[in-house]
């Protein structure tokens, strides 16, 4: 068994930075490196053969695939207006979209993608200081939409009862996520740390629009992180998704709207304010705020871009540097000047991508973006470790909960670039819960959630999906037939 569970384990490729050692700009232009990143330095990189099968690393960690079973399919030929035309205005979780606009992940698998700079956590958990370690959960509250960044492809919609496992020894954590509510579209997830040095955990309703032009979604749900070892939690809500250029142009996306931090125990608050594009696009992916005290005093500001980085300084420097910049005596950036859009381009255009973040002198660097592996665009537009989230390795079948986003035949296929099947099996799985609601309307049955209850935050006090509990120690014996 424990043979089997380690298959579980999507070791692998994973491009976390030690932020504390890094220094100097970081454009967007660059978040993709011409090669893959190794592991980390501790971590051998040396591998041999084990039983003439999967290559393993010396420590005995695999390494995971770094690329998808098949390329993503074009979406050059077909036209979502025919489709979206009608639904201006609409919420959109109940409207029935063609395969090609997905992307061969499960919204389940999309939140999981929180865990990717799980560094961060490790980092929180380890400072003493009450202001750095909230620097560092907003570094990891910001790092948590990166991932986002041109993947404009659809996640599928889970399936009532569809869940999601991930267990990394290498990260030192594990997650897991259920859809609890199909009508309206709720999910919920909980992670521990290994070490038992933090629990993460929340639900997340997305609520889309389409305005014509663009695609919004707008978050729901309450995050919290507690850091068990500080008997600190903190609260906080993700930004809006914008994507734009849905009828025609090149799609782009954008996170807006304020992000407040709380921390419960000490009442230090972190207010981030994710900026709209604008007309001119000068303010695209800009990310600027500040960290306070419980008397609201600013103890620090903090300032980058989403896509990018994230830096933090002291207030009476930031404002200095925000004086001299308006007398024009900003020192000179290291990255040449972009010609601003003209004023009689429209807002939804794409915007000419800016300098890049403007380093003011005397800051600490909180977070930079994870380099994208060199065949990104051909693969949704996933980071290294969204291209992992999907993998099925022989054995974990008898180990995985039937109702596992691995085991969905639309999305395994579309993944292998059986875009026909694909599509009918996406038909087949909506038609089968279909019919499963219409039963239990009939029946007078009620449906039951298995891992998660309808509860109340004990932060917050609002509303919640809390974790019951026993998903590890894998009865599957009840679990719905889903697929």
């Amino acid at each position: 068994m424990l043979r089997l569970l380690r298959k579980l384990l999507p070791f692998g490729f994973y491009t976390g930075f030690d932020s504390d050692n890094s220094s100097g700009e970081f454009s967007e232009a660059n978040h993709k490196c011409p090669e893959m990143l190794d592991l980390e330095p501790h971590q051998s990189n040396k591998t041999e053969k084990h039983n003439g099968e999967t290559e393993i690393q010396e420590n005995g960690i695999k390494r995971h695939r770094t690329s998808l079973p098949a390329p993503m399919f074009s979406r050059s030929d077909f036209s979502v207006w025919s489709i979206l035309k009608k639904c201006i205005g609409l919420e959109l979780s109940k409207i029935t979209m063609p395969i090609v606009f997905n992307e061969p992940l499960s919204f389940l698998q999309r939140i999981t993608e929180y865990m990717e700079h799980i560094y961060l956590i490790n980092k929180a958990c380890s400072h003493t200081d009450p202001l750095e370690r909230m620097q560092a959960v907003a570094a990891f509250a910001v790092s948590a939409v990166a991932s986002q960044w041109e993947r404009t492809g659809k996640p599928f919609n889970p399936l009532l009862g569809e869940t999601y496992e991930l267990t990394r020894e290498d990260l030192g954590f594990r997650f897991i996520s259920e859809q609890v509510s199909h009508h309206p579209p709720i999910s919920a997830f909980y992670s521990e740390g290994l070490n038992k040095d933090f629990i993460f955990h929340g639900s997340i309703y997305p609520k889309l629009k389409f305005w014509g032009k663009s695609i919004e979604a707008e978050p729901r749900g309450t995050i919290t992180l507690e850091l068990l070892k500080h008997s600190e939690a903190y609260t906080w809500t993700n930004p809006t998704c914008c994507v734009h250029n849905v009828i025609i142009g090149k799609l782009w996306l954008e996170q807006y709207g304020v992000v407040e931090i709380i921390n419960h125990s000490t009442g230090d608050k972190c207010v981030l304010n994710f900026k709209p594009c604008g007309l001119f696009g000068k303010e695209l992916h800009r990310v600027e705020g500040y960290i306070q005290d419980k008397n609201r005093k600013k103890l620090c500001v903090i300032y980058g871009k989403w896509t990018e980085c994230l830096w933090c300084t002291d207030p009476t420097t930031y404002e200095t540097y925000k004086k001299n910049e308006k007398r024009g005596s900003e020192p000179k950036k290291k990255s040449s000047e972009e010609d601003l859009k003209s004023e009689n381009d429209e807002a939804d255009d794409m915007p000419e991508v800016q300098d890049s973040v403007q380093f003011i002198p005397g800051s600490k660097l909180l977070w930079r973006i994870n380099c994208r592996p060199p065949n990104s665009s051909q693969m949704y537009n996933f980071t290294s470790f969204a291209v992992s989230l999907n993998e099925l390795e022989k054995g974990m079948e008898a180990i995985l909960a039937p109702t596992d986003c691995r085991l969905r035949p639309d999305i395994r296929n579309m993944e292998n670039g059986n875009m026909d099947v694909a599509s009918r099996e996406k038909e087949r799985l909506e038609e089968k819960q279909r019919a499963a609601r219409k039963e239990r309307a009939k029946d007078e049955v009620e449906w039951h959630t298995r891992w998660f209850h309808q509860g109340t935050n004990p932060y917050t006090g609002t509303g919640d999906w809390l974790y019951s509990g026993g998903y590890f120690d894998r009865n599957f014996s009840d679990c719905p037939d889903i697929y």
